[in-house]
């Protein structure tokens, strides 16, 4: 194993990449002030503060398509440590988080019965020194609780193979030892390379950036409605001396009636051409398409209406690339399932387990596309062919992991 880095190396790299964490977060919250280009906007309109959610759009869709079923060749009782730990919160909620930050992180715990706790920590609130080659951590440092005024740490705990310190206001107060011979912080990653072990988020700096681009021109259009309404009119050839007209009142005013000076002569009245919203929209189509084409999204999915209600398989067709993402999601978030529950069935079982132990023991999920009743006709008669020519392929698992019934 290589040298440790230290709890103090490990809080200063997550003082790092916070900030990015938090920038993310804010977009995913729709609470990111999109910066003004200051040509459009002036004084009377910076008040204006307009927003979108097509960011957390991107990470919703994407997340409540990935729904874990259970390990598969389940050896070491795993499946029961995740349903004592309630499942349907802790997994979705380390989807969500990893989706947005690109990790998130399950702190591993004794319970007061002796058997495993799992609790999700998001990436701004942890990290560590990966292995690249199992997936797990060789060192990890996470806060376990802020002071609510001062957002600072409180609560920290630095973990390492086979023991964890806890700090409370930087001081440590206790030490818990165990059998395993890795931290029990483990990483669930999303999109992990070797430049980038600890994954990549899914709101990136494209969908960041076109996401301001769309907010700009919405606060536009916003701007251009107000003309688009009320139209700019004009009266040329008043007298000098003539009464201040009542604005309001001549914009509302089903008739005006301007009489003659002394020399005979009469104002002219004209109006502006009327500001068209057409620009805008074409702009806003423009960037949604672009932010569909960085996240696997529709138009359909970011509010533009495009043709009539599709079919299964046209929903399917139309987000083939939201698909393979889901696959790719699937794989990589099922292998941080997998250690997290090694690492507890270690802890379960006061035994050190060897890693490799567990190859036969798979992570299933459901289809990230429903099957519709044409579907499951499809389906239906490609395996009555094949149940002729292979009898022994059909079962009921690969059936269920086709359709997603069980």
């Amino acid at each position: 194993m290589s040298e440790l880095k230290g709890a103090a190396y490990l809080k200063r790299k997550l003082a790092q990449k916070q900030p990015r964490i938090n920038t993310r977060y804010a977009y995913y919250e729709m609470k990111h002030v999109a910066r003004e280009l200051g040509i459009a906007d002036t004084p009377e309109t910076r008040w204006l503060k307009e927003t979108l959610g097509w960011c957390g759009n991107a990470v919703d869709c994407l997340a409540d398509r990935l729904v874990f079923r259970e390990f598969r060749n389940d050896n070491f009782g795993l499946n029961e440590i995740f349903s004592m730990n309630n499942p349907d919160i802790l997994l979705d909620s380390a989807i969500q988080g990893a989706l947005i930050s690109s990790c998130d992180f399950i702190y591993i715990s004794e319970g007061e019965d002796g058997y495993p706790r799992m609790q999700v920590i998001d990436g701004g609130n942890a990290t560590g020194t990966i292995d690249p080659i199992t997936g797990l951590l060789r060192e990890g440092y996470a806060v376990l609780e802020r002071d609510s005024d001062t957002n600072l740490p409180t609560i920290e705990a630095y973990f390492l193979p086979k023991e964890t310190y806890f700090y409370q206001n930087g001081e440590m107060y206790l030490k818990k030892e165990h059998k395993v011979e890795y931290p029990l912080l483990v990483p669930i990653i999303n999109r992990p390379d070797e430049k980038r072990p600890f994954g990549r988020s899914r709101i990136s700096r494209a969908c960041m950036s076109l996401q301001d681009a769309a907010v700009r021109t919405l606060k536009r259009s916003e701007i251009t409605a107000e003309f688009y309404s009320f139209p700019q009119k004009y009266v040329t050839g008043l007298s000098q001396d003539h009464e201040e007209m009542n604005r309001w009142k001549a914009t509302i005013a089903s008739m005006l009636a301007f009489e003659k000076d002394e020399n005979g002569e009469y104002p002219k009245l004209g109006q502006f051409s009327q500001a068209s919203m057409e620009p805008h929209l074409t702009q806003l189509k423009i960037i949604a398409s672009a932010f569909g084409g960085e996240t696997g999204m529709t138009l359909d999915d970011l509010g533009f209406s495009t043709q009539n209600p599709s079919s299964a398989e046209a929903i399917k067709a139309a987000h083939e690339n939201l698909r393979l993402k889901a696959r790719k999601a699937q794989r990589s978030f099922g292998s941080g399932f997998l250690n997290a529950g090694y690492l507890a069935a270690c802890l379960r079982d006061d035994y050190n387990y060897q890693r490799s132990q567990l190859y036969l023991t798979k992570p299933v999920w459901e289809p990230p596309f429903e099957a519709d009743a044409s579907s499951l006709s499809g389906i239906g008669d490609a395996m009555n062919k094949l149940q002729q020519s292979f009898p022994e392929y059909i079962t009921p698992e690969l059936f269920g992991d086709l359709t997603g019934i069980h």
